[in-house]
């Protein structure tokens, strides 16, 4: 039974009650308080990640992957709140002030993603990153709250002098990772990708201004590091999920050059301005329109301009988004080395030929070269402090039976050659 003091998202409410809950499929109810957090939650620029697929199209292969940024976003602040009142408990002081900040910061940190994630950051938008952009939007969330959340910028910058709060937004154990790593493998339905984000949490510590793990939780590590990896290749970096994700940047590209080349092409206004424009870091500066016609762009205008272009004259345009829309994917070939040239070219001729097209359209437009690669764990980043029984700090790869800094840190590489299928 619910609290007096507490109510569920979109309910009426009297001004005295304190907190409103969401019930979240991976973590339960999660309590959002009153006042500026729930104003962040409640403003039409964190509603848009509504509309933002956390996953991208990797529903191609997982049709239950259809969560968005604002759930991820929610149960990213869900465990920031976890992990703070752990660090509390255990004699670490936080102002009030600084967990409203850190949770603020983390609530905001995947704010300026664009449609399908991370798929379009190179093609609709140049040289500017969705972390910078998500920092133009919280500047602009910080005018409309009064300042309420320059603390929160601050942190989110490392500029805060207290560096485990920022560990705890971005490093290699943040709470981004600990809800995106549990909620992408629960919807996915793979669940070798679970991982005890509960355990960890509880396991967390501070010594010398940094976030450290207590030794009985390197177990839980361990299995985080290897679950991250098996997410990666199985989910993330899927080749039919890069295939269809090729397939939308060629698709996209073409829209863009016949708008640019003068033709008829139909798009939402927001998704106009950038098929019109190249627009990067200088641009975003120099235009102050750039920023809210971003704001204004989702996944669903792109998908409403897939469905018109189905239609379209360009045989390129409509056979790639024919192809988008009912899920006739690029096939993918996939090696450990780089493809020749005269692979590559062979096949840009088959296709060339059977569609109609000139080899530089189909070299443009129907194929493209993709290196792919993660590593399970960066020894040269913020690396994951273990705290002994003794006091003394090691690094993971230390503390550590099964892994070693070899194994963490192996570059694995492969080489994807995606293209348009051929009868």
């Amino acid at each position: 039974m619910m609290e007096n003091n507490e109510t569920h998202i979109g309910e009426n409410t009297a001004p005295a009650r304190k907190s409103k809950i969401i019930n979240d499929p991976v973590f339960g109810f999660i309590k959002i308080p009153r006042g500026l957090l729930y104003g962040i939650v409640e403003h039409p620029l964190f509603q848009r990640l509504n509309r933002i697929s956390q996953l991208g199209l990797a529903s191609v292969v997982y049709p239950g992957a259809r969560h968005t940024r604002f759930q991820h976003s929610l149960g990213a602040f869900h465990l920031m709140s976890e992990a703070l009142l752990i660090l509390q408990q255990k004699g670490h002081f936080i102002f009030d002030i600084e967990a409203e900040a850190v949770e603020a910061a983390i609530l905001l940190h995947d704010i300026g993603h664009g449609p399908f994630s991370h798929v379009l950051e190179n093609t609709l938008v140049h040289g500017v990153t969705h972390e910078q952009i998500s920092l133009m939007m919280m500047e602009e969330l910080n005018r409309h709250f009064g300042g309420q959340l320059s603390l929160a910028i601050s942190m989110f910058k490392g500029e805060y002098g207290k560096k485990f709060l920022h560990q705890l937004i971005s490093s290699q154990l943040d709470m981004d990772r600990l809800d995106y790593l549990r909620r992408d493998s629960f919807h996915t339905g793979v669940t070798e990708g679970s991982i005890g984000s509960a355990r960890i949490i509880k396991m967390l510590d501070v010594r010398d201004d940094m976030l450290v793990v207590e030794q009985k939780g390197i177990y839980s590590i361990e299995n985080y590091l290897t679950t991250r990896r098996l997410m990666y290749w199985q989910v993330y970096l899927h080749h039919t999920c890069v295939a269809y994700e090729q397939a939308l940047v060629c698709t996209l590209n073409r829209a863009k050059d016949l708008v640019k080349a003068g033709h008829e092409v139909f798009a939402p206004p927001s998704l106009m301005y950038f098929l019109r424009n190249d627009v990067d870091a200088a641009w975003f500066a120099s235009h102050e329109e750039a920023l809210a016609m971003y704001e204004d762009l989702d996944d669903s205008d792109i998908w409403s301009a897939m469905k018109a272009w189905k239609h379209a004259d360009d045989r390129i345009l409509s056979t790639l988004a024919t192809g988008m829309l009912n899920r006739r994917l690029f096939k993918v070939d996939v090696a450990d080395e780089p493809f020749t040239e005269e692979h590559t070219e062979a096949t840009v001729a088959r296709i060339a030929s059977q569609i109609g097209i000139s080899t530089d359209d189909a070299r443009r437009y129907m194929t493209g070269l993709r290196t792919v690669g993660k590593d399970m764990y960066d020894a040269e980043d913020d690396n994951i402090a273990v705290l002994c029984k003794d006091g003394t700090l090691k690094t993971v790869y230390e503390a550590s039976e099964l892994l070693n800094k070899d194994l963490l840190s192996k570059k694995t590489r492969k080489y994807y050659f995606c293209h348009q299928r051929l009868d």
